[in-house]
């Protein structure tokens, strides 16, 4: 039993699954700091005054429950957008070229499907002959030299 378990821990999918993930949280933390020191305050000022932040006060005066703060919203769009960008250029293109010269495509376009005319599900490779859920006979591919 373990050692079945230590051969699913050292599949290659798996270890690089787990350094990716560990870089992605590094960098989580680094943008997180550069968006509450950074961002949050070029958010803030632009509300001007001695407002709290970009938003508006609902309820009492200071009570921090009651205050609509759209610059905290603005400002996680910005951490997603920055952290899914670092992500892709930082971990999956380089995932993608080291797998390309290991002749594996990832993260690739979909291959062509047709929907099933009897159940209606939508994936089934073109070339199949029959529906891998309902088994039901599927039209022949469409000769195109025909037309």
């Amino acid at each position: 039993m373990l050692k079945g378990f230590k051969n699913f821990l050292m599949r290659g999918d798996v270890i690089v699954v787990a350094v990716g993930l560990i870089v992605a949280l590094a960098f989580s933390t680094l943008i997180k700091s550069f968006t509450d020191s950074v961002i949050n305050p070029i958010i803030a000022r632009a509300q001007g005054g001695k407002s709290a932040g970009l938003g508006w006060q609902l309820g009492q005066t200071g009570n921090k429950a009651t205050y609509l703060d759209v610059g905290s919203f603005i400002s996680a769009l910005i951490y997603f957008l920055i952290f899914m960008a670092v992500v892709y250029f930082l971990i999956v293109v380089p995932y993608k070229a080291v797998q390309a010269r290991r002749g594996i495509t990832v993260f690739g376009d979909p291959t062509p499907a047709k929907t099933c005319p009897a159940c209606l599900s939508g994936d089934i490779p073109m070339e199949a002959s029959k529906c891998r859920y309902c088994g039901t006979e599927q039209p022949a591919k469409p000769d195109r030299a025909a037309g």
